[in-house]
């Protein structure tokens, strides 16, 4: 039994499911299902794909997840309870699924590929967010790449853009316009970067700066690859600043023996190190990455004997460098490691290894060798962003590698709070030593170490680089025989804070002897304290240490002996009186050097900062120590923050009135040291100080004075640079005076709290008195003003722990309304007055209902001013988005409806018209963040508030003018589209709350403007948008996806209907105004009802009868609706508006309409026209946008603008489609047609002055000008097309005009493009097209064709299989039909395409030109073919018993003409045929024709061989008359004989005797014309073709001798048989010319697919044939005489096998 499930509401479908049992419910993999109840391992429910199919499917096919059900019941809705973006990716993946196949389909390989690895990783990433087993913070990293890589598909996709908030789809009805507006604009620009996603909220005025984002290099030694050295190694890396000429982080120190492996085996795969805290400014320097190879061993790398083996140095050997600044593009784009080769450089000389990185820098290869090939290390390196936990996460396996953490010299740009370091570097610079005697330089080595005050050598205090343990002593590398070494070499000293003070360094001084014993011999030392006896660290800086001579025998046991001594020439100034008979005596010409870097967070190099903080022992120094504080650095003040500020308030409780003011400008100091980006985060340092240290309880009592001190002297003080060091301290410095009062008023139980009070309204006084001041005309003032603005919002928060919401906000009133009010104070201080109001609105305060109806009438006239005066536009914007987004966060609170009255009272106007004026201009970010603000205000109001707007209005033309601007401003945000085509969420609310807008503006417009008081502008405005509205892309709900149009449809309904019916409604309203908007108001609705949307048509539709009844009233007739319609329907259809159901419910409802008026006659003539009108023109737009052949545009084309000029009479239309036709022409190459198609329109003009009008490309011109222009291009046209003799009488009416114009110039010029084309008849080669006639049948074809038929001009070199290929390819769905018969009804009237086509005959119509003998055939060849407009077509058939032995006697012809609408050639390549006429021909009429067209043929032939016509090459003649001659002789005119001139047939038939007679003498003829032919023949054959000319003459003879016995004295008249020559005229003037139509005799294409073909194109039947399956073409000469006929004939009969037989043996 079915029951409704309780828990099991929804799944996926896990396995596909076709639904195979009775109510089965097909499902595919990966759908959802809405499960309604279950039964027995069942279910019964619905997919979310068609909701309306309800089924039963398999329980186990379903994976089913929670859900939450709302209404639940028969109308229950179910949605699954999982993660928003979850749902999301699963969402978008179905829908880009589809997409992305079509992408292969359209060959977008590139994003195809993309797209699938996009889709891959998304679905990776749903599979981990849905697992589980992430933190918070992974969590919010996967949804952040799900973010980027869902926004850059819809991207890619032409998808909507979506609006986020923290990675999660907004809610629009959550959140004000504005903010979705800013939403929409910062997801774009995700989309853009398609890096880390933003905040999709804009920061916030006054909110934190972004911190700056440090870059790392991870670095990794693969290898060092060398062949030279085999001794151990260390190699040292750092990062060099060649700009500056120093090293810039520590270094990095790898271990290597002497295989070029790791000297440490767990080093192996681990010798890495992150190069840390990098700033943008790093990464923009000549940074190079330097590595210098030290080796340890002998002294001489080549020399075994230089030093014992036992005894190891380290010596200099090579250095590599690689520049930052070539491989960091490739690196940013990568992200991920790359190798790097770097070559490693030798130094020549060893006394500049110190310099060595900077001459291979410079290029300065004197200096250093090159490598062998194969020398050098390989490194792979790869940039990393962001703080050192982000780069943890990120990327936790570089640190699982034994990373080592190579840090920047000195601080980071961001010194963070907690960042404890202590670490002194120390360079070991350079000495100068004596030669002692010897007569070689020494090998010197400097050794140090750490010692404590009391002596002992610290432990693990010196670190070479990082990578490696520390240690206790340090040996530098030896550079040999020099006694002015250069070192150069940088050591890290971490000694911890509390061994600092008291420990000193000391360096001793070896020469390294390369003798046998190798001994190292001491001959000096110097050392140096590490903080001097004021307390301060040594300084950085180069010190110069004395050098003291000593030996191997000293001792340094008691460190106190060399103490005592000065070590550098400061020390030595300090302590004059030193016993000359000490231990260690000074080598004055010896002298070492060093230099030091302190970065330290706990020691300070600064007397005047030590001085402060130990201010006790030096009272009468106080005011001077103040003074002095604000020389020291920044750095060391932040180290010894709380220090600092602890003494200074102990200060103020020790003399008030003596050190308050320094005091506070120390305070004023420090606050503002705080607000440099570099030491920004301490600030919560600062917090964390006033909150839980600070104790300074009568501390507020003297800042109060101070600042208020400062602020009274601003009026007078030239300069005032501690005033506005004060205005920017202001947060701070209440921060101080709120705890100083809280602490205070703890102590005394809230003693003076009305003195407090009183005290803070006297400094608000004096606020309020320095923003009033003047500062026109001192800039000094201007900038004051500014920073006590630019702070003064920052102080609200402090407030508010001491006074109420709204004392706080009186206060700040009071201080906003103390600016002048006028926005002539000068631009920049507008600016900063305007930010200051920004940064009010965004505090805390303003989000206090209270403080907010205090607040906003200030805000709102600050900003009422601005706008009314076009300035500041963008900061104002960013206010009104503020208040918006803070008064639709509480719409619940009552209070809200006083805000938006206060708003609409102030803003709407000012508003519009601000719009107006940036819409104007087109500043479209401008325009989108004040079309946000106005839509935000038009949401947030209601009934009430549209209520109180409209009967605000004073008068009439008031309530015109306010109608006029937002209807304009309304059409204008649809005309420009403000915002981008892919903001959908973005323009269906802007939809939403235009049409709700208009809904409560119409009833004022029909209730003030219909009557007496009708406005033509208003109701204009208002019907344009109305039309506009309707028509927007975004609200066109049919080309979007079924899934979207359901979430829009279900949230905002179909807005179009909604308009349409308020359209609707107030044009009912208006009554016998209706007539001002005819025919104005005609195509905007036309468009209206072209949408396609049931609902809306059937609204709208009737307004045309409306409309028309209207006229019919006032005019008596509905002439302008009729004209206009016509108009836009034809540009709109063209457009791809309207369809087949627009125009049969066009037609239905408005001849509904028509059949009750008086005038209904008219009226159904009118609509009948135009649906018919709209058939062609669906037809036309159907042919136009698809892959349509150019035949078939054509075709349509013609069609159309027929119907225009016979039809309706629409001339302006039929000359637009004129020209449509004429380009289609010309893009096909129908020269011809392209110039018959442009001589309609000529022949509309006149040879007239009468000015005419600018249309299509034609300027304004006379109409003389203007077919003066045409008819050289119609002359050229045909031109091109070859017929010329088409151009010549267009020359003559030219050549007529100029003559009467007595421009000669022109004259001359067309009568010798007359006489070219004269020429050209008679010179160039024209070929003759084939015709073919094509029936069309069956109710698929277009309205033009639909059963029809047409005679079509083929292309040049077509013929049948080809035009029929042609045909079929342009209609695939066609059939080819395979009889000539005319097709039934139920061929006509089927669903179906059939194609009945053969080839027909011309039947030319200059029958004069033809019979001429003397016109050239060229001339004749024209007129066979052109001006045709009958054209024939013969079905041989057999009429009773056939006669096997002779089929001539009952083959008789069917014979059709077809007769056109107009002539070939024409405005296109076929007509449609107008008349069909159908006779018989008798056996005996079809024989007298055949022979009479081979005898005009042969005397044509040999006409144009006599008169030379033909030059050089007999062959074409000895083809004729050997086909006609051997036909003969084979029994092709004996078969006539047989057939025709027996008794019996004789006797049979006695009505033909005539024709006998006429059948006789023309073979007597043909005879006769044969031997003129073999006299010419004679005459111009070669020589070598004499065989053949014999063979003619026997073969002729042989036919003579038939022919003898029925034509007594056949010899007398065959002058060639005995080889003399007749005359021309003697033989061919004595008979009669042929009749046109048989001049030119060919058998062509018959239905039943064979064909013999024409002119003189072949020499043999089998050089054409050609076979295809049930179909047999065959190409034939018509040259070859009766035989050939006969054979022709006979073969209509035979079997296919048969027929290809007989044209082989023929």
């Amino acid at each position: 039994m079915w029951t409704p499930t309780e828990e099991e509401k929804y799944g996926v479908v896990i396995c596909s499911f076709r639904g195979s049992v009775p109510q089965g419910l097909v499902l595919e993999i990966g759908e959802t299902v809405q499960i309604l109840e279950k039964c027995e391992g069942w279910y019964r429910g619905v997919s979310t794909k068609k909701p309306s199919v309800k089924g039963i499917f398999p329980a186990n096919y379903i994976h089913l997840k929670k859900a939450i059900v709302s209404n639940r019941g028969q109308y229950e809705t179910v949605v699954p309870l999982e993660d928003s973006i979850v749902t999301e990716v699963t969402a978008t993946l179905q829908e880009w699924a589809s997409l992305w196949k079509q992408l292969y389909v359209k060959h977008k390989v590139d994003l195809f590929y993309k797209l699938r690895h996009v889709m891959n990783e998304l679905i990776d990433l749903r599979r981990q967010l849905l697992s589980g087993h992430l933190t918070q913070d992974q969590v919010r990293e996967v949804k952040r790449h799900i973010t980027v890589r869902l926004d850059w598909g819809n991207e890619h996709l032409g998808l909507d853009l979506v609006p986020r908030k923290d990675f999660e789809v907004v809610d629009s009805d959550q959140i004000s316009v504005s903010d979705l507006y800013k939403m929409h604009l910062s997801s774009r620009q995700s989309v853009q970067q398609s890096t880390s996603q933003v905040d999709t909220m804009r920061p916030r005025h006054g909110e934190a700066c972004r911190i700056p984002v440090p870059h790392h290099f991870f670095l990794s030694l693969k290898s060092f690859t060398y062949n030279t050295i085999g001794e151990d190694t260390d190699v040292f890396f750092s990062l060099y600043d060649m700009r500056e000429g120093k090293q810039i982080s520590e270094r990095f120190l790898v271990r290597l023996n002497k295989n070029g492996g790791p000297r440490n085996p767990e080093k192996i795969e681990r010798m890495c190190a992150l190069f840390t805290d990098l700033s943008s400014k790093d990464m923009k320097r000549d940074l190079y990455i330097v590595a210098h190879v030290i080796r340890i061993g002998r002294m001489l790398l080549n020399d075994s004997k230089k030093g014992p083996a036992h005894l190891h140095y380290r010596r200099p050997y090579g250095c590599a460098v690689l520049s930052v600044l070539d491989v960091l593009q490739s690196l940013t784009e990568l992200k991920e490691e790359k190798d790097f080769v770097l070559k490693v450089y030798t130094c020549n000389n060893e006394s500049e290894w110190s310099q060595i990185h900077e001459n291979i820098i410079r290029k300065s290869s004197a200096k250093y060798s090159a490598p062998s090939a194969s020398h050098g290390l390989i490194i792979s390196l790869q940039l990393l962003r962001g703080d050192m936990e982000h780069i943890r996460r990120e990327n936790p396996m570089i640190f699982s590698r034994g990373l080592a953490i190579t840090r920047k010299l000195g601080f980071p740009d961001v010194i963070m709070p907690g960042d404890i370091r202590n670490d002194l570097y120390l360079t070991l610079e350079k000495g100068d030593f004596e030669r002692g005697g010897k007569s070689v330089q020494k090998n010197i080595e400097v050794t140090m170490y750490v010692l404590y005050a009391d002596g002992e050598i610290l432990k693990d205090c010196i670190s070479l680089g990082s990578g490696e343990p520390n240690r206790s002593s340090y040996h530098s590398f030896v550079l040999y025989h020099s006694n002015s070494p250069r070192w150069g070499e940088i050591i890290k000293l971490p000694i911890p804070i509390d061994r600092f003070r008291g420990s000193h360094l000391r360096f001793e001084f070896r020469h390294c002897s390369t003798k046998d014993k190798g001994e190292k011999k001491l001959f000096g030392f110097a050392f140096s304290p590490l903080m001097r006896d004021d307390g301060t660290t040594l300084s950085d800086d180069i010190h110069e240490l004395y050098v003291y001579k000593c030996d191997e025998n000293s001792t340094f046991n008691n460190h106190a002996l060399y103490l005592g001594l000065p070590c550098c020439k400061e020390d030595y100034n300090g302590c004059p009186n030193i016993p000359s008979s000490l231990i260690f005596q000074r080598s004055t010409k010896e002298s070492f050097f060093i230099s030091t870097q302190l970065s330290s967070t706990k020691l300070t190099q600064n007397v005047d900062l030590l001085a402060l903080l130990k201010w006790k022992a030096f009272p009468d120094r106080i005011m001077d120590i103040l003074g002095r504080l604000r020389h020291v650095s920044g750095e060391e003040i932040v180290k010894f923050l709380q220090d600092i500020l602890d003494t200074l308030f102990v200060i103020l409780d020790d003399n008030t009135e003596k050190y308050g003011l320094l005091v506070f400008q120390s305070l004023v100091f420090i606050i503002n040291l705080l607000r440099d980006i570099k030491y920004f985060h301490f600030r919560p340092v600062m917090d964390t100080y006033i909150q839980k240290h600070f104790a300074g309880a009568l501390a507020y009592k003297e800042l109060i004075r101070c600042l208020k001190w400062y602020m009274d002297c601003s009026a007078e003080l030239i300069r005032q640079d501690h005033i506005q060091e004060a205005m920017r301290a202001l947060e701070y410095l209440f921060k101080f005076i709120v705890q100083s009062r809280i602490l205070y008023s703890r102590a005394t139980c809230g003693m003076e709290e009305e003195q407090f009070r009183s005290s803070i309204q006297e400094l608000f006084q004096s606020i309020r008195f320095v923003l009033s001041l003047d500062s026109r005309n001192s800039e000094t003032l201007l900038f004051t003003q500014a920073a006590l603005l630019n702070s003064f919002p920052t102080i609200f928060d402090e407030l508010l722990q001491m006074f109420t919401v709204q004392e706080v906000a009186e206060f700040v009133r009071g201080t906003l309304g103390s600016m002048p009010s006028t926005v002539h104070i000068g631009q920049s201080m507008d600016v900063v007055k305007l930010q200051s109001i920004a940064r009010t609105v965004d505090s805390r305060l303003f989000s206090f209902s209270e403080s907010r109806r205090i607040l906003l009438p200030v805000v709102l006239h600050h900003i009422h001013l601005h706008l009314r005066q076009q300035k500041e536009l963008l900061i104002c914007s960013g206010i009104l988005g503020s208040i918006f987004s803070i008064v639709k966060t509480s719409s619940l609170e009552a209070d809200v409806m006083e805000e938006v009255e206060m708003m609409v009272e102030s803003l709407l106007d000012v508003l519009l018209q601000t719009l107006l004026t940036i819409m104007s201009k087109s500043h479209a970010q401008e325009a989108g963040e004040y079309v946000s603000c106005l839509l935000s205000l038009l949401r947030q109001m209601c009934d009430t508030h549209y209520q109180h707007l409209l009967d605000n209005f004073q008068s009439k033309d008031e309530l015109k003018e306010f109608l006029l601007k937002i209807f304009c401003v309304f059409r204008n945000l649809m005309k420009m589209s403000v915002f981008p085509r892919d903001w959908m969420v973005m323009r269906l609310l802007t939809s939403n709350i235009i049409v709700t807008t208009v809904q409560y503006l119409s009833s004022a417009l029909h209730k003030n403007f219909t009557e007496t008081d009708f406005d033509f502008k208003v109701w204009n405005s208002y019907f344009s948008l109305a039309v506009l509205f309707i028509n927007q892309p975004s609200l066109q709900l049919e080309i979007i996806t079924s899934a979207k149009r359901k979430k829009i449809l279900d949230k905002y309904g179909d807005m179009r209907v909604m308009m349409a019916y308020e359209l609707f409604s107030m044009w009912q309203n208006l009554g016998e105004h209706k007539i001002h908007f005819i025919p104005g108001m005609i195509g905007p609705f036309l468009g209206v009802t072209l949408v396609p949307q049931p609902e809306v048509r059937n609204i709208m539709i009737p307004i045309f009868h409306d409309m028309m009844d209207w006229e019919q009233r006032k005019n008596g007739n509905f002439k302008q609706v009729e004209a206009e319609l016509i108009d836009k329907l034809d540009s709109m259809v063209s457009e791809g508006k309207g369809d087949e159901s627009y125009r049969e419910l066009f037609g239905l409802l408005l001849l509904e309409k028509v059949e009750q008026e008086t005038w209904r006659e008219t009226g159904i003539s009118f609509v009948t026209s135009v649906t018919r009108l709209m058939e062609r023109l669906l037809d036309y737009r159907d042919c136009m946008k698809g892959e349509e052949t150019e035949n078939k545009k054509i075709g349509c084309t013609v069609n159309l603008m027929n119907f225009y000029k016979s039809e309706i009479n629409k001339e302006e239309m039929y000359i637009r489609y004129i020209h449509k036709l004429c380009d289609m022409h010309l893009q096909a190459e129908n020269y011809t047609e392209a110039a018959f198609t442009l001589l309609l329109y000529c022949e509309l003009l006149q040879w007239e002055e009468r000015p005419l009008r600018e249309f299509l490309h034609y300027p304004s011109q006379t109409e003389w000008q203007r077919k003066e222009g045409l008819c050289r291009k119609i002359i050229h046209y045909f031109n091109k097309g070859k017929s010329w003799e088409f151009g010549i009488p267009l020359c003559r009416e030219l050549a007529c005009q100029y003559e009467s114009l007595y421009d000669y110039q022109s004259l001359s010029w067309i009568r010798k493009m007359e006489a070219s084309y004269y020429d050209n008849i008679m010179e160039q080669q024209r070929l003759e097209p084939e015709f073919f006639r094509v029936g069309f049948y069956g109710r698929k074809f277009p309205f033009f064709l639909r059963n029809k038929e047409y005679v079509c001009r083929g292309h040049d070199y077509e013929r049948l299989e080809a035009f029929q290929q042609r045909m079929l390819s342009e209609f695939p769905q066609a059939v080819a039909m395979q009889h000539p018969n005319h097709p039934d009804d139920a061929i006509l009237q089927c669903d179906a395409q059939y194609l009945q086509i053969y080839a027909v005959t011309p039947i030319p119509d200059y029958v004069d030109v033809l019979q001429m003998d003397r016109v050239p055939d060229r001339v004749k060849s024209f007129y066979r073919v052109n001006n045709v407009r009958k054209f024939r077509y013969d079905r041989p058939f057999h009429k009773g018993p056939k006669d096997k032995e002779n089929e001539f006697k009952s083959l008789w012809i069917e014979r059709t003409t077809l007769t056109l609408t107009h002539s070939l050639p024409g405005i296109s390549r076929w007509f449609e045929v107008e008349r069909r006429e159908l006779v018989e021909v008798s056996p005996l009429e079809n024989a007298i024709q055949v022979v009479e067209n081979k005898n005009q043929e042969l005397r044509a032939l040999i006409s144009q061989y006599q008169h030379k016509q033909v030059h050089g090459n007999i062959n074409l003649l000895s083809m004729c008359l050997n086909g006609v001659i051997d036909a003969a002789v084979n029994g092709g005119i004996a078969r006539y004989q047989e057939a025709f001139f027996d008794k019996d047939y004789i006797t049979k038939h006695p009505a033909d005797a005539e024709k006998i007679t006429q059948l006789k003498e023309l073979m007597q003829e043909q005879v006769h014309v044969l031997g003129v032919g073999l006299a010419v023949h004679e005459k111009f054959v070669h020589p070598e073709m004499r065989p053949l000319h014999k063979k003619l003459i026997d073969q002729f003879q042989m036919m003579r001798a038939s022919l003898y016995h029925e034509f007594p004295g056949l010899d007398k008249l065959s002058p060639a048989c005995s080889g003399t020559s007749t005359p021309r005229g003697n033989v061919l003037a004595s008979h009669s010319p042929m009749s046109p139509e048989n001049i030119k005799m060919t058998h062509r294409h018959s239905p039943m697919n064979l064909m013999g073909t024409g002119r003189h194109s072949s020499s043999s039947l089998s050089s054409h044939a050609s076979s295809e399956a049930g179909n047999v073409v065959m190409l034939g000469d018509s040259s070859m005489g009766e035989a050939t006929e006969d054979l022709y004939h006979h073969m209509q009969a035979l079997p296919l096998c048969q027929i290809s037989t007989a044209m082989l043996g023929k």
